[in-house]
């Protein structure tokens, strides 16, 4: 299906400012269907009688009308000439009588979408009837701020440009609390959701009448919190913002939208959610990663540790085949160690193996430079990978480059390259192909890796911990080249 974006384009002439502000829309209207309790249908100007639906949103707070998807329709003639009542006269236009589909009785009413004093969509209000009963204050509360919000739509005054966006999970619905201000920032009505979600932040006795900032913020106090400076803001619905209220008992997530009439504020419109779980369960999660970083922390301190003990030692042995031994283990410990340095600054068990391979190739090659001149190039990303990979990885990855290094350029003068490719299977796997060539004395006549140093076989070995292959041969005019194929874990389990 086409998306809200491809279908204005596709359908509308608007400008850039328009369209954006029918997303602005689009993004928010769901607050307007919850407390209409009615389906709503985003209309641009298109289709074969005039009128084409772009968007739709049902509520969640009773019967939907429409089970069926309808954007990208046409409208009916019925419907278009509602619509361009609406538009015409830049007015809620609602229909003198109910609309009958099938079983079901439908009020319907439509208000125009106006920005900078321009049309520039419809929006239709659907009401399931079916089983209507004498409505509960709660119910015409709801249904006053809702048409109240409709006619802000054909004003331009809803949605408002200065809420902020990307809020925290947890942000509040209708069906989490609602509270309706005055002018003067007093409680006229609040829902039992949000007489719960006071009450459970520590006030005692009842809410109506009482202006809530100062229930609020005495509340705050009480418990000894920091006061927001947004609070005022959004307890007295003066802006449309966003806060969040913390006492010793709960937390509570607080959304104003003040209501505007004819260009005066009237009052306002509260949404509030208690997410003191939410936010338990977050402080929980962040506890969590940081005794994993922390952990990751003391296993590098520790490696660290043995690699200087085990260089330790190698000073004491005369040169020969255990000093080398020595100083292998040395390097591999460091490797295995750089793996949990960039773990410990991590948020999760992930890790870009991008940093640690251009750490340790250049940590070999400098070690070389004290020798003879060893240039040396990288192309392609290795990309994140799961901790359990990258650490077979880069043991691959340090001794293949401290093989070409040591064994292939031995005493001369000469290049290493590395060469990454990560493409996705259509398993969805993750297959990963590393080149390490060296422009080096090339292979031994009769090299066979099982008969090969300690090495190549840790190597061999951890490459089928990979699900893996890996391959030597010549590399022309001159070297090795050594192909190595892995799949990698998927990143979430």
């Amino acid at each position: 299906m086409s998306t809200l974006a491809e279908m204005l384009r596709d359908t509308t002439t608007l400008e850039a400012s328009e369209s954006e502000w029918l997303h602005l829309l689009v993004g928010d209207w769901q607050l307007i269907a919850d407390l209409s309790f009615a389906d709503l249908v985003l209309w641009v100007r298109g289709g074969l009688d005039g009128w084409r639906a772009v968007s739709h949103v049902r509520p969640n707070t009773g019967p939907m009308v429409f089970y069926d998807d309808i954007v990208g329709r046409s409208s009916s003639r019925s419907r278009a000439a509602m619509l361009d009542q609406a538009a015409r006269t830049q007015q809620m236009f609602a229909k003198p009588e109910p609309t009958q589909r099938e079983d079901i009785s439908i009020r319907e009413d439509a208000v125009p979408v106006c920005r900078n004093g321009r049309v520039v969509a419809v929006m239709t209000r659907h009401q399931n009837l079916t089983g209507a009963r004498t409505p509960s204050r709660l119910e015409l509360t709801y249904r006053d701020l809702a048409d109240s919000l409709m006619r802000m739509v054909s004003t331009g005054d809803f949605p408002s440009t200065s809420a902020p966006t990307g809020q925290r999970r947890g942000a509040p619905r209708v069906g989490d609390g609602v509270i309706q201000l005055d002018v003067d920032g007093l409680v006229r009505y609040a829902s039992p959701n949000a007489v719960s979600a006071i009450h459970r932040m520590g006030h005692v006795g009842n809410v109506m009448g009482e202006v809530l900032a100062q229930v609020v913020a005495d509340l705050v106090s009480r418990a000894g919190m920091a006061v927001d400076e947004s609070l005022a803001v959004v307890a007295t619905g003066r802006a449309a913002w966003r806060t969040e209220v913390e006492t010793t008992s709960a937390t509570v997530t607080m959304r104003a939208i003040p209501v505007i009439i004819q260009g005066v504020r009237s009052g306002a419109l509260i949404l509030l959610r208690d997410v003191s779980e939410l936010r338990r369960r977050e402080q929980e999660l962040l506890t969590k990663d940081a005794t994993i970083r922390e952990i990751h922390h003391r296993v590098k301190n520790n490696l660290q540790t043995v690699a200087a003990l085990l260089r330790l030692q190698a000073r004491r042995v005369p040169d020969g085949e255990a000093k080398g031994a020595l100083e292998e283990a040395v390097r591999r410990v460091g490797t295995i160690a750089l793996v949990h340095e960039t773990l410990s600054q991590g948020f999760d068990e992930t890790v870009d193996f991008d940093e640690i391979a251009l750490r340790g190739l250049r940590a070999v090659v400098e070690v070389a430079m004290r020798e003879h001149r060893v240039e040396s190039t990288f192309t392609g990303r290795f990309g994140r990978m799961r901790a359990e990979d990258a650490t077979a990885l880069a043991m691959i990855v340090s001794e293949l480059v401290q093989n070409a290094v040591e064994h292939g350029l031995a005493d001369r003068d000469g290049r290493v390259d590395v060469e990454v490719e990560r493409v996705t299977l259509e398993s969805g796997e993750e297959q990963l192909t590393v080149v390490i060539a060296d422009d080096g004395v090339g292979l031994p006549a009769g090299f066979r890796p099982v008969l090969a140093g300690l090495g190549t076989r840790i190597v061999t070995s951890l490459a089928a911990d990979l699900r893996g292959r890996i391959r030597w041969e010549s590399n022309h005019p001159s070297g090795t080249r050594v192909v190595f194929v892995a799949r990698l874990r998927p990143l979430t389990r």
